[in-house]
């Protein structure tokens, strides 16, 4: 049962009737047929030239939806796709992401009552710089960590996982800070927890104790554990970013995109820029796992951060799937899949 009592086929249904009054106020009358999509809907049809057309409402994680609809609506044997949201954020990040296809470009509307307006692109996050204190970055650095600065916050990774970060003004538990303080720990309660439980260590100490802890289980071989199955993405650009040969470049480093990361478990995609051994500008998008958000994920952290770049999306070579590369085609600025053959961890 979902949220409310109300059972995932009569979600389907009452989303099906409620995407069919809002397409029919906008586009008139017509024949169109009724299609559940995940926990939202989808209608097919045709438009006033005959030609095939899909409408899907999305409702969970909406922002990660175009990819999916447009595969779906291609296999409808239709290129117009018409993405249809009720909140405004996530109408504005669909939007932004549809601009950087090709026509037929997707259109996305947004909910308004009982009518539909076009959304407007936007919902980009802006976050002031992250001050950086070079003491406290030089303890990441010497505990062997990758520095990663994302929503304003310099973080240590150990192949793409948070061990430690930076933290100014307040701490994780919401207390105020009179200096910056390092923070150690895997996510918001483990670093809470280990400022309780270790408050006496020496910070380097504290460092010392995690990393230990995660480099045992975050490495080739080691048995499956959450450790090692967090935040996979971020350790493919990870390897990318030491190793960038393996995608055919001369340099790379990590980068924040456009889209905020809210918890270590979902999956997503991870953006590094740098250039190939020509000096061209290059982004590389990773992500591990069929994910079929990955191109407009892409496509528009490009837009936001490097406009002029090569896109470049790198996956395992079994992630490697033909509905992304169809996809990539239809950007405006056409992106390269690079398969990462073997285990990318070595």
């Amino acid at each position: 049962m979902l949220s409310g009592g109300i059972g995932a086929a009569r979600r389907s249904s009452l989303n099906a009737a409620k995407l069919d009054a809002l397409v029919t106020a906008q586009f008139g009358p017509g024949e169109r047929g009724r299609h559940a999509f995940g926990s939202g809907a989808a209608l097919t049809g045709t438009d006033d030239a005959g030609e095939p057309v899909v409408w899907v409402l999305v409702e969970e994680r909406a922002e990660r939806a175009l990819g999916p609809a447009l595969l779906w609506a291609e296999r409808q044997g239709a290129q117009r796709l018409h993405l249809v949201v009720d909140d405004a954020g996530p109408a504005a990040v669909l939007a932004r992401q549809a601009e950087c296809f090709a026509d037929p470009r997707p259109v996305v509307w947004q909910v308004a009552a009982r009518s539909l307006a076009p959304a407007t692109p936007g919902g980009v996050v802006t976050t002031p710089a992250a001050p950086v204190p070079p003491e406290l970055v030089d303890l990441l650095h010497d505990a062997g960590l990758d520095i990663v600065v994302e929503g304003g916050i310099v973080r240590g990774e150990l192949n793409g996982l948070e061990v430690a970060r930076i933290a100014v003004g307040f701490s994780t538990a919401g207390e105020a800070l009179a200096e910056p303080l390092l923070e150690v720990g895997v996510g918001k309660a483990d670093r809470e927890l280990t400022g309780m439980l270790h408050a006496g260590l020496p910070p380097v100490d504290q460092l010392a104790r995690v990393v230990e802890i995660v480099r045992e289980h975050r490495r080739v071989g080691a048995e499956p554990h959450p450790l090692n199955q967090l935040v996979p993405e971020r350790w493919l650009r990870a390897v990318l970013c030491r190793e960038p040969a393996l995608v055919g470049l001369g340099a790379l480093h990590p980068v924040a995109g456009p889209h905020v990361r809210t918890n270590l478990r979902d999956r997503d995609i991870a953006v590094a820029l740098g250039e190939s051994p020509g000096g061209d500008p290059v982004m590389v998008a990773t992500a591990v796992g069929v994910a079929l958000d990955l191109v407009p994920m892409a496509a528009d952290a490009r837009a936001v951060l490097a406009p002029e770049a090569a896109l470049l999306l790198a996956v395992p070579e079994r992630d490697d799937v033909a509905g992304n590369r169809r996809l990539a085609a239809r950007l405006t600025a056409p992106a390269s899949i690079v398969p990462v053959p073997g285990d990318w961890r070595r």
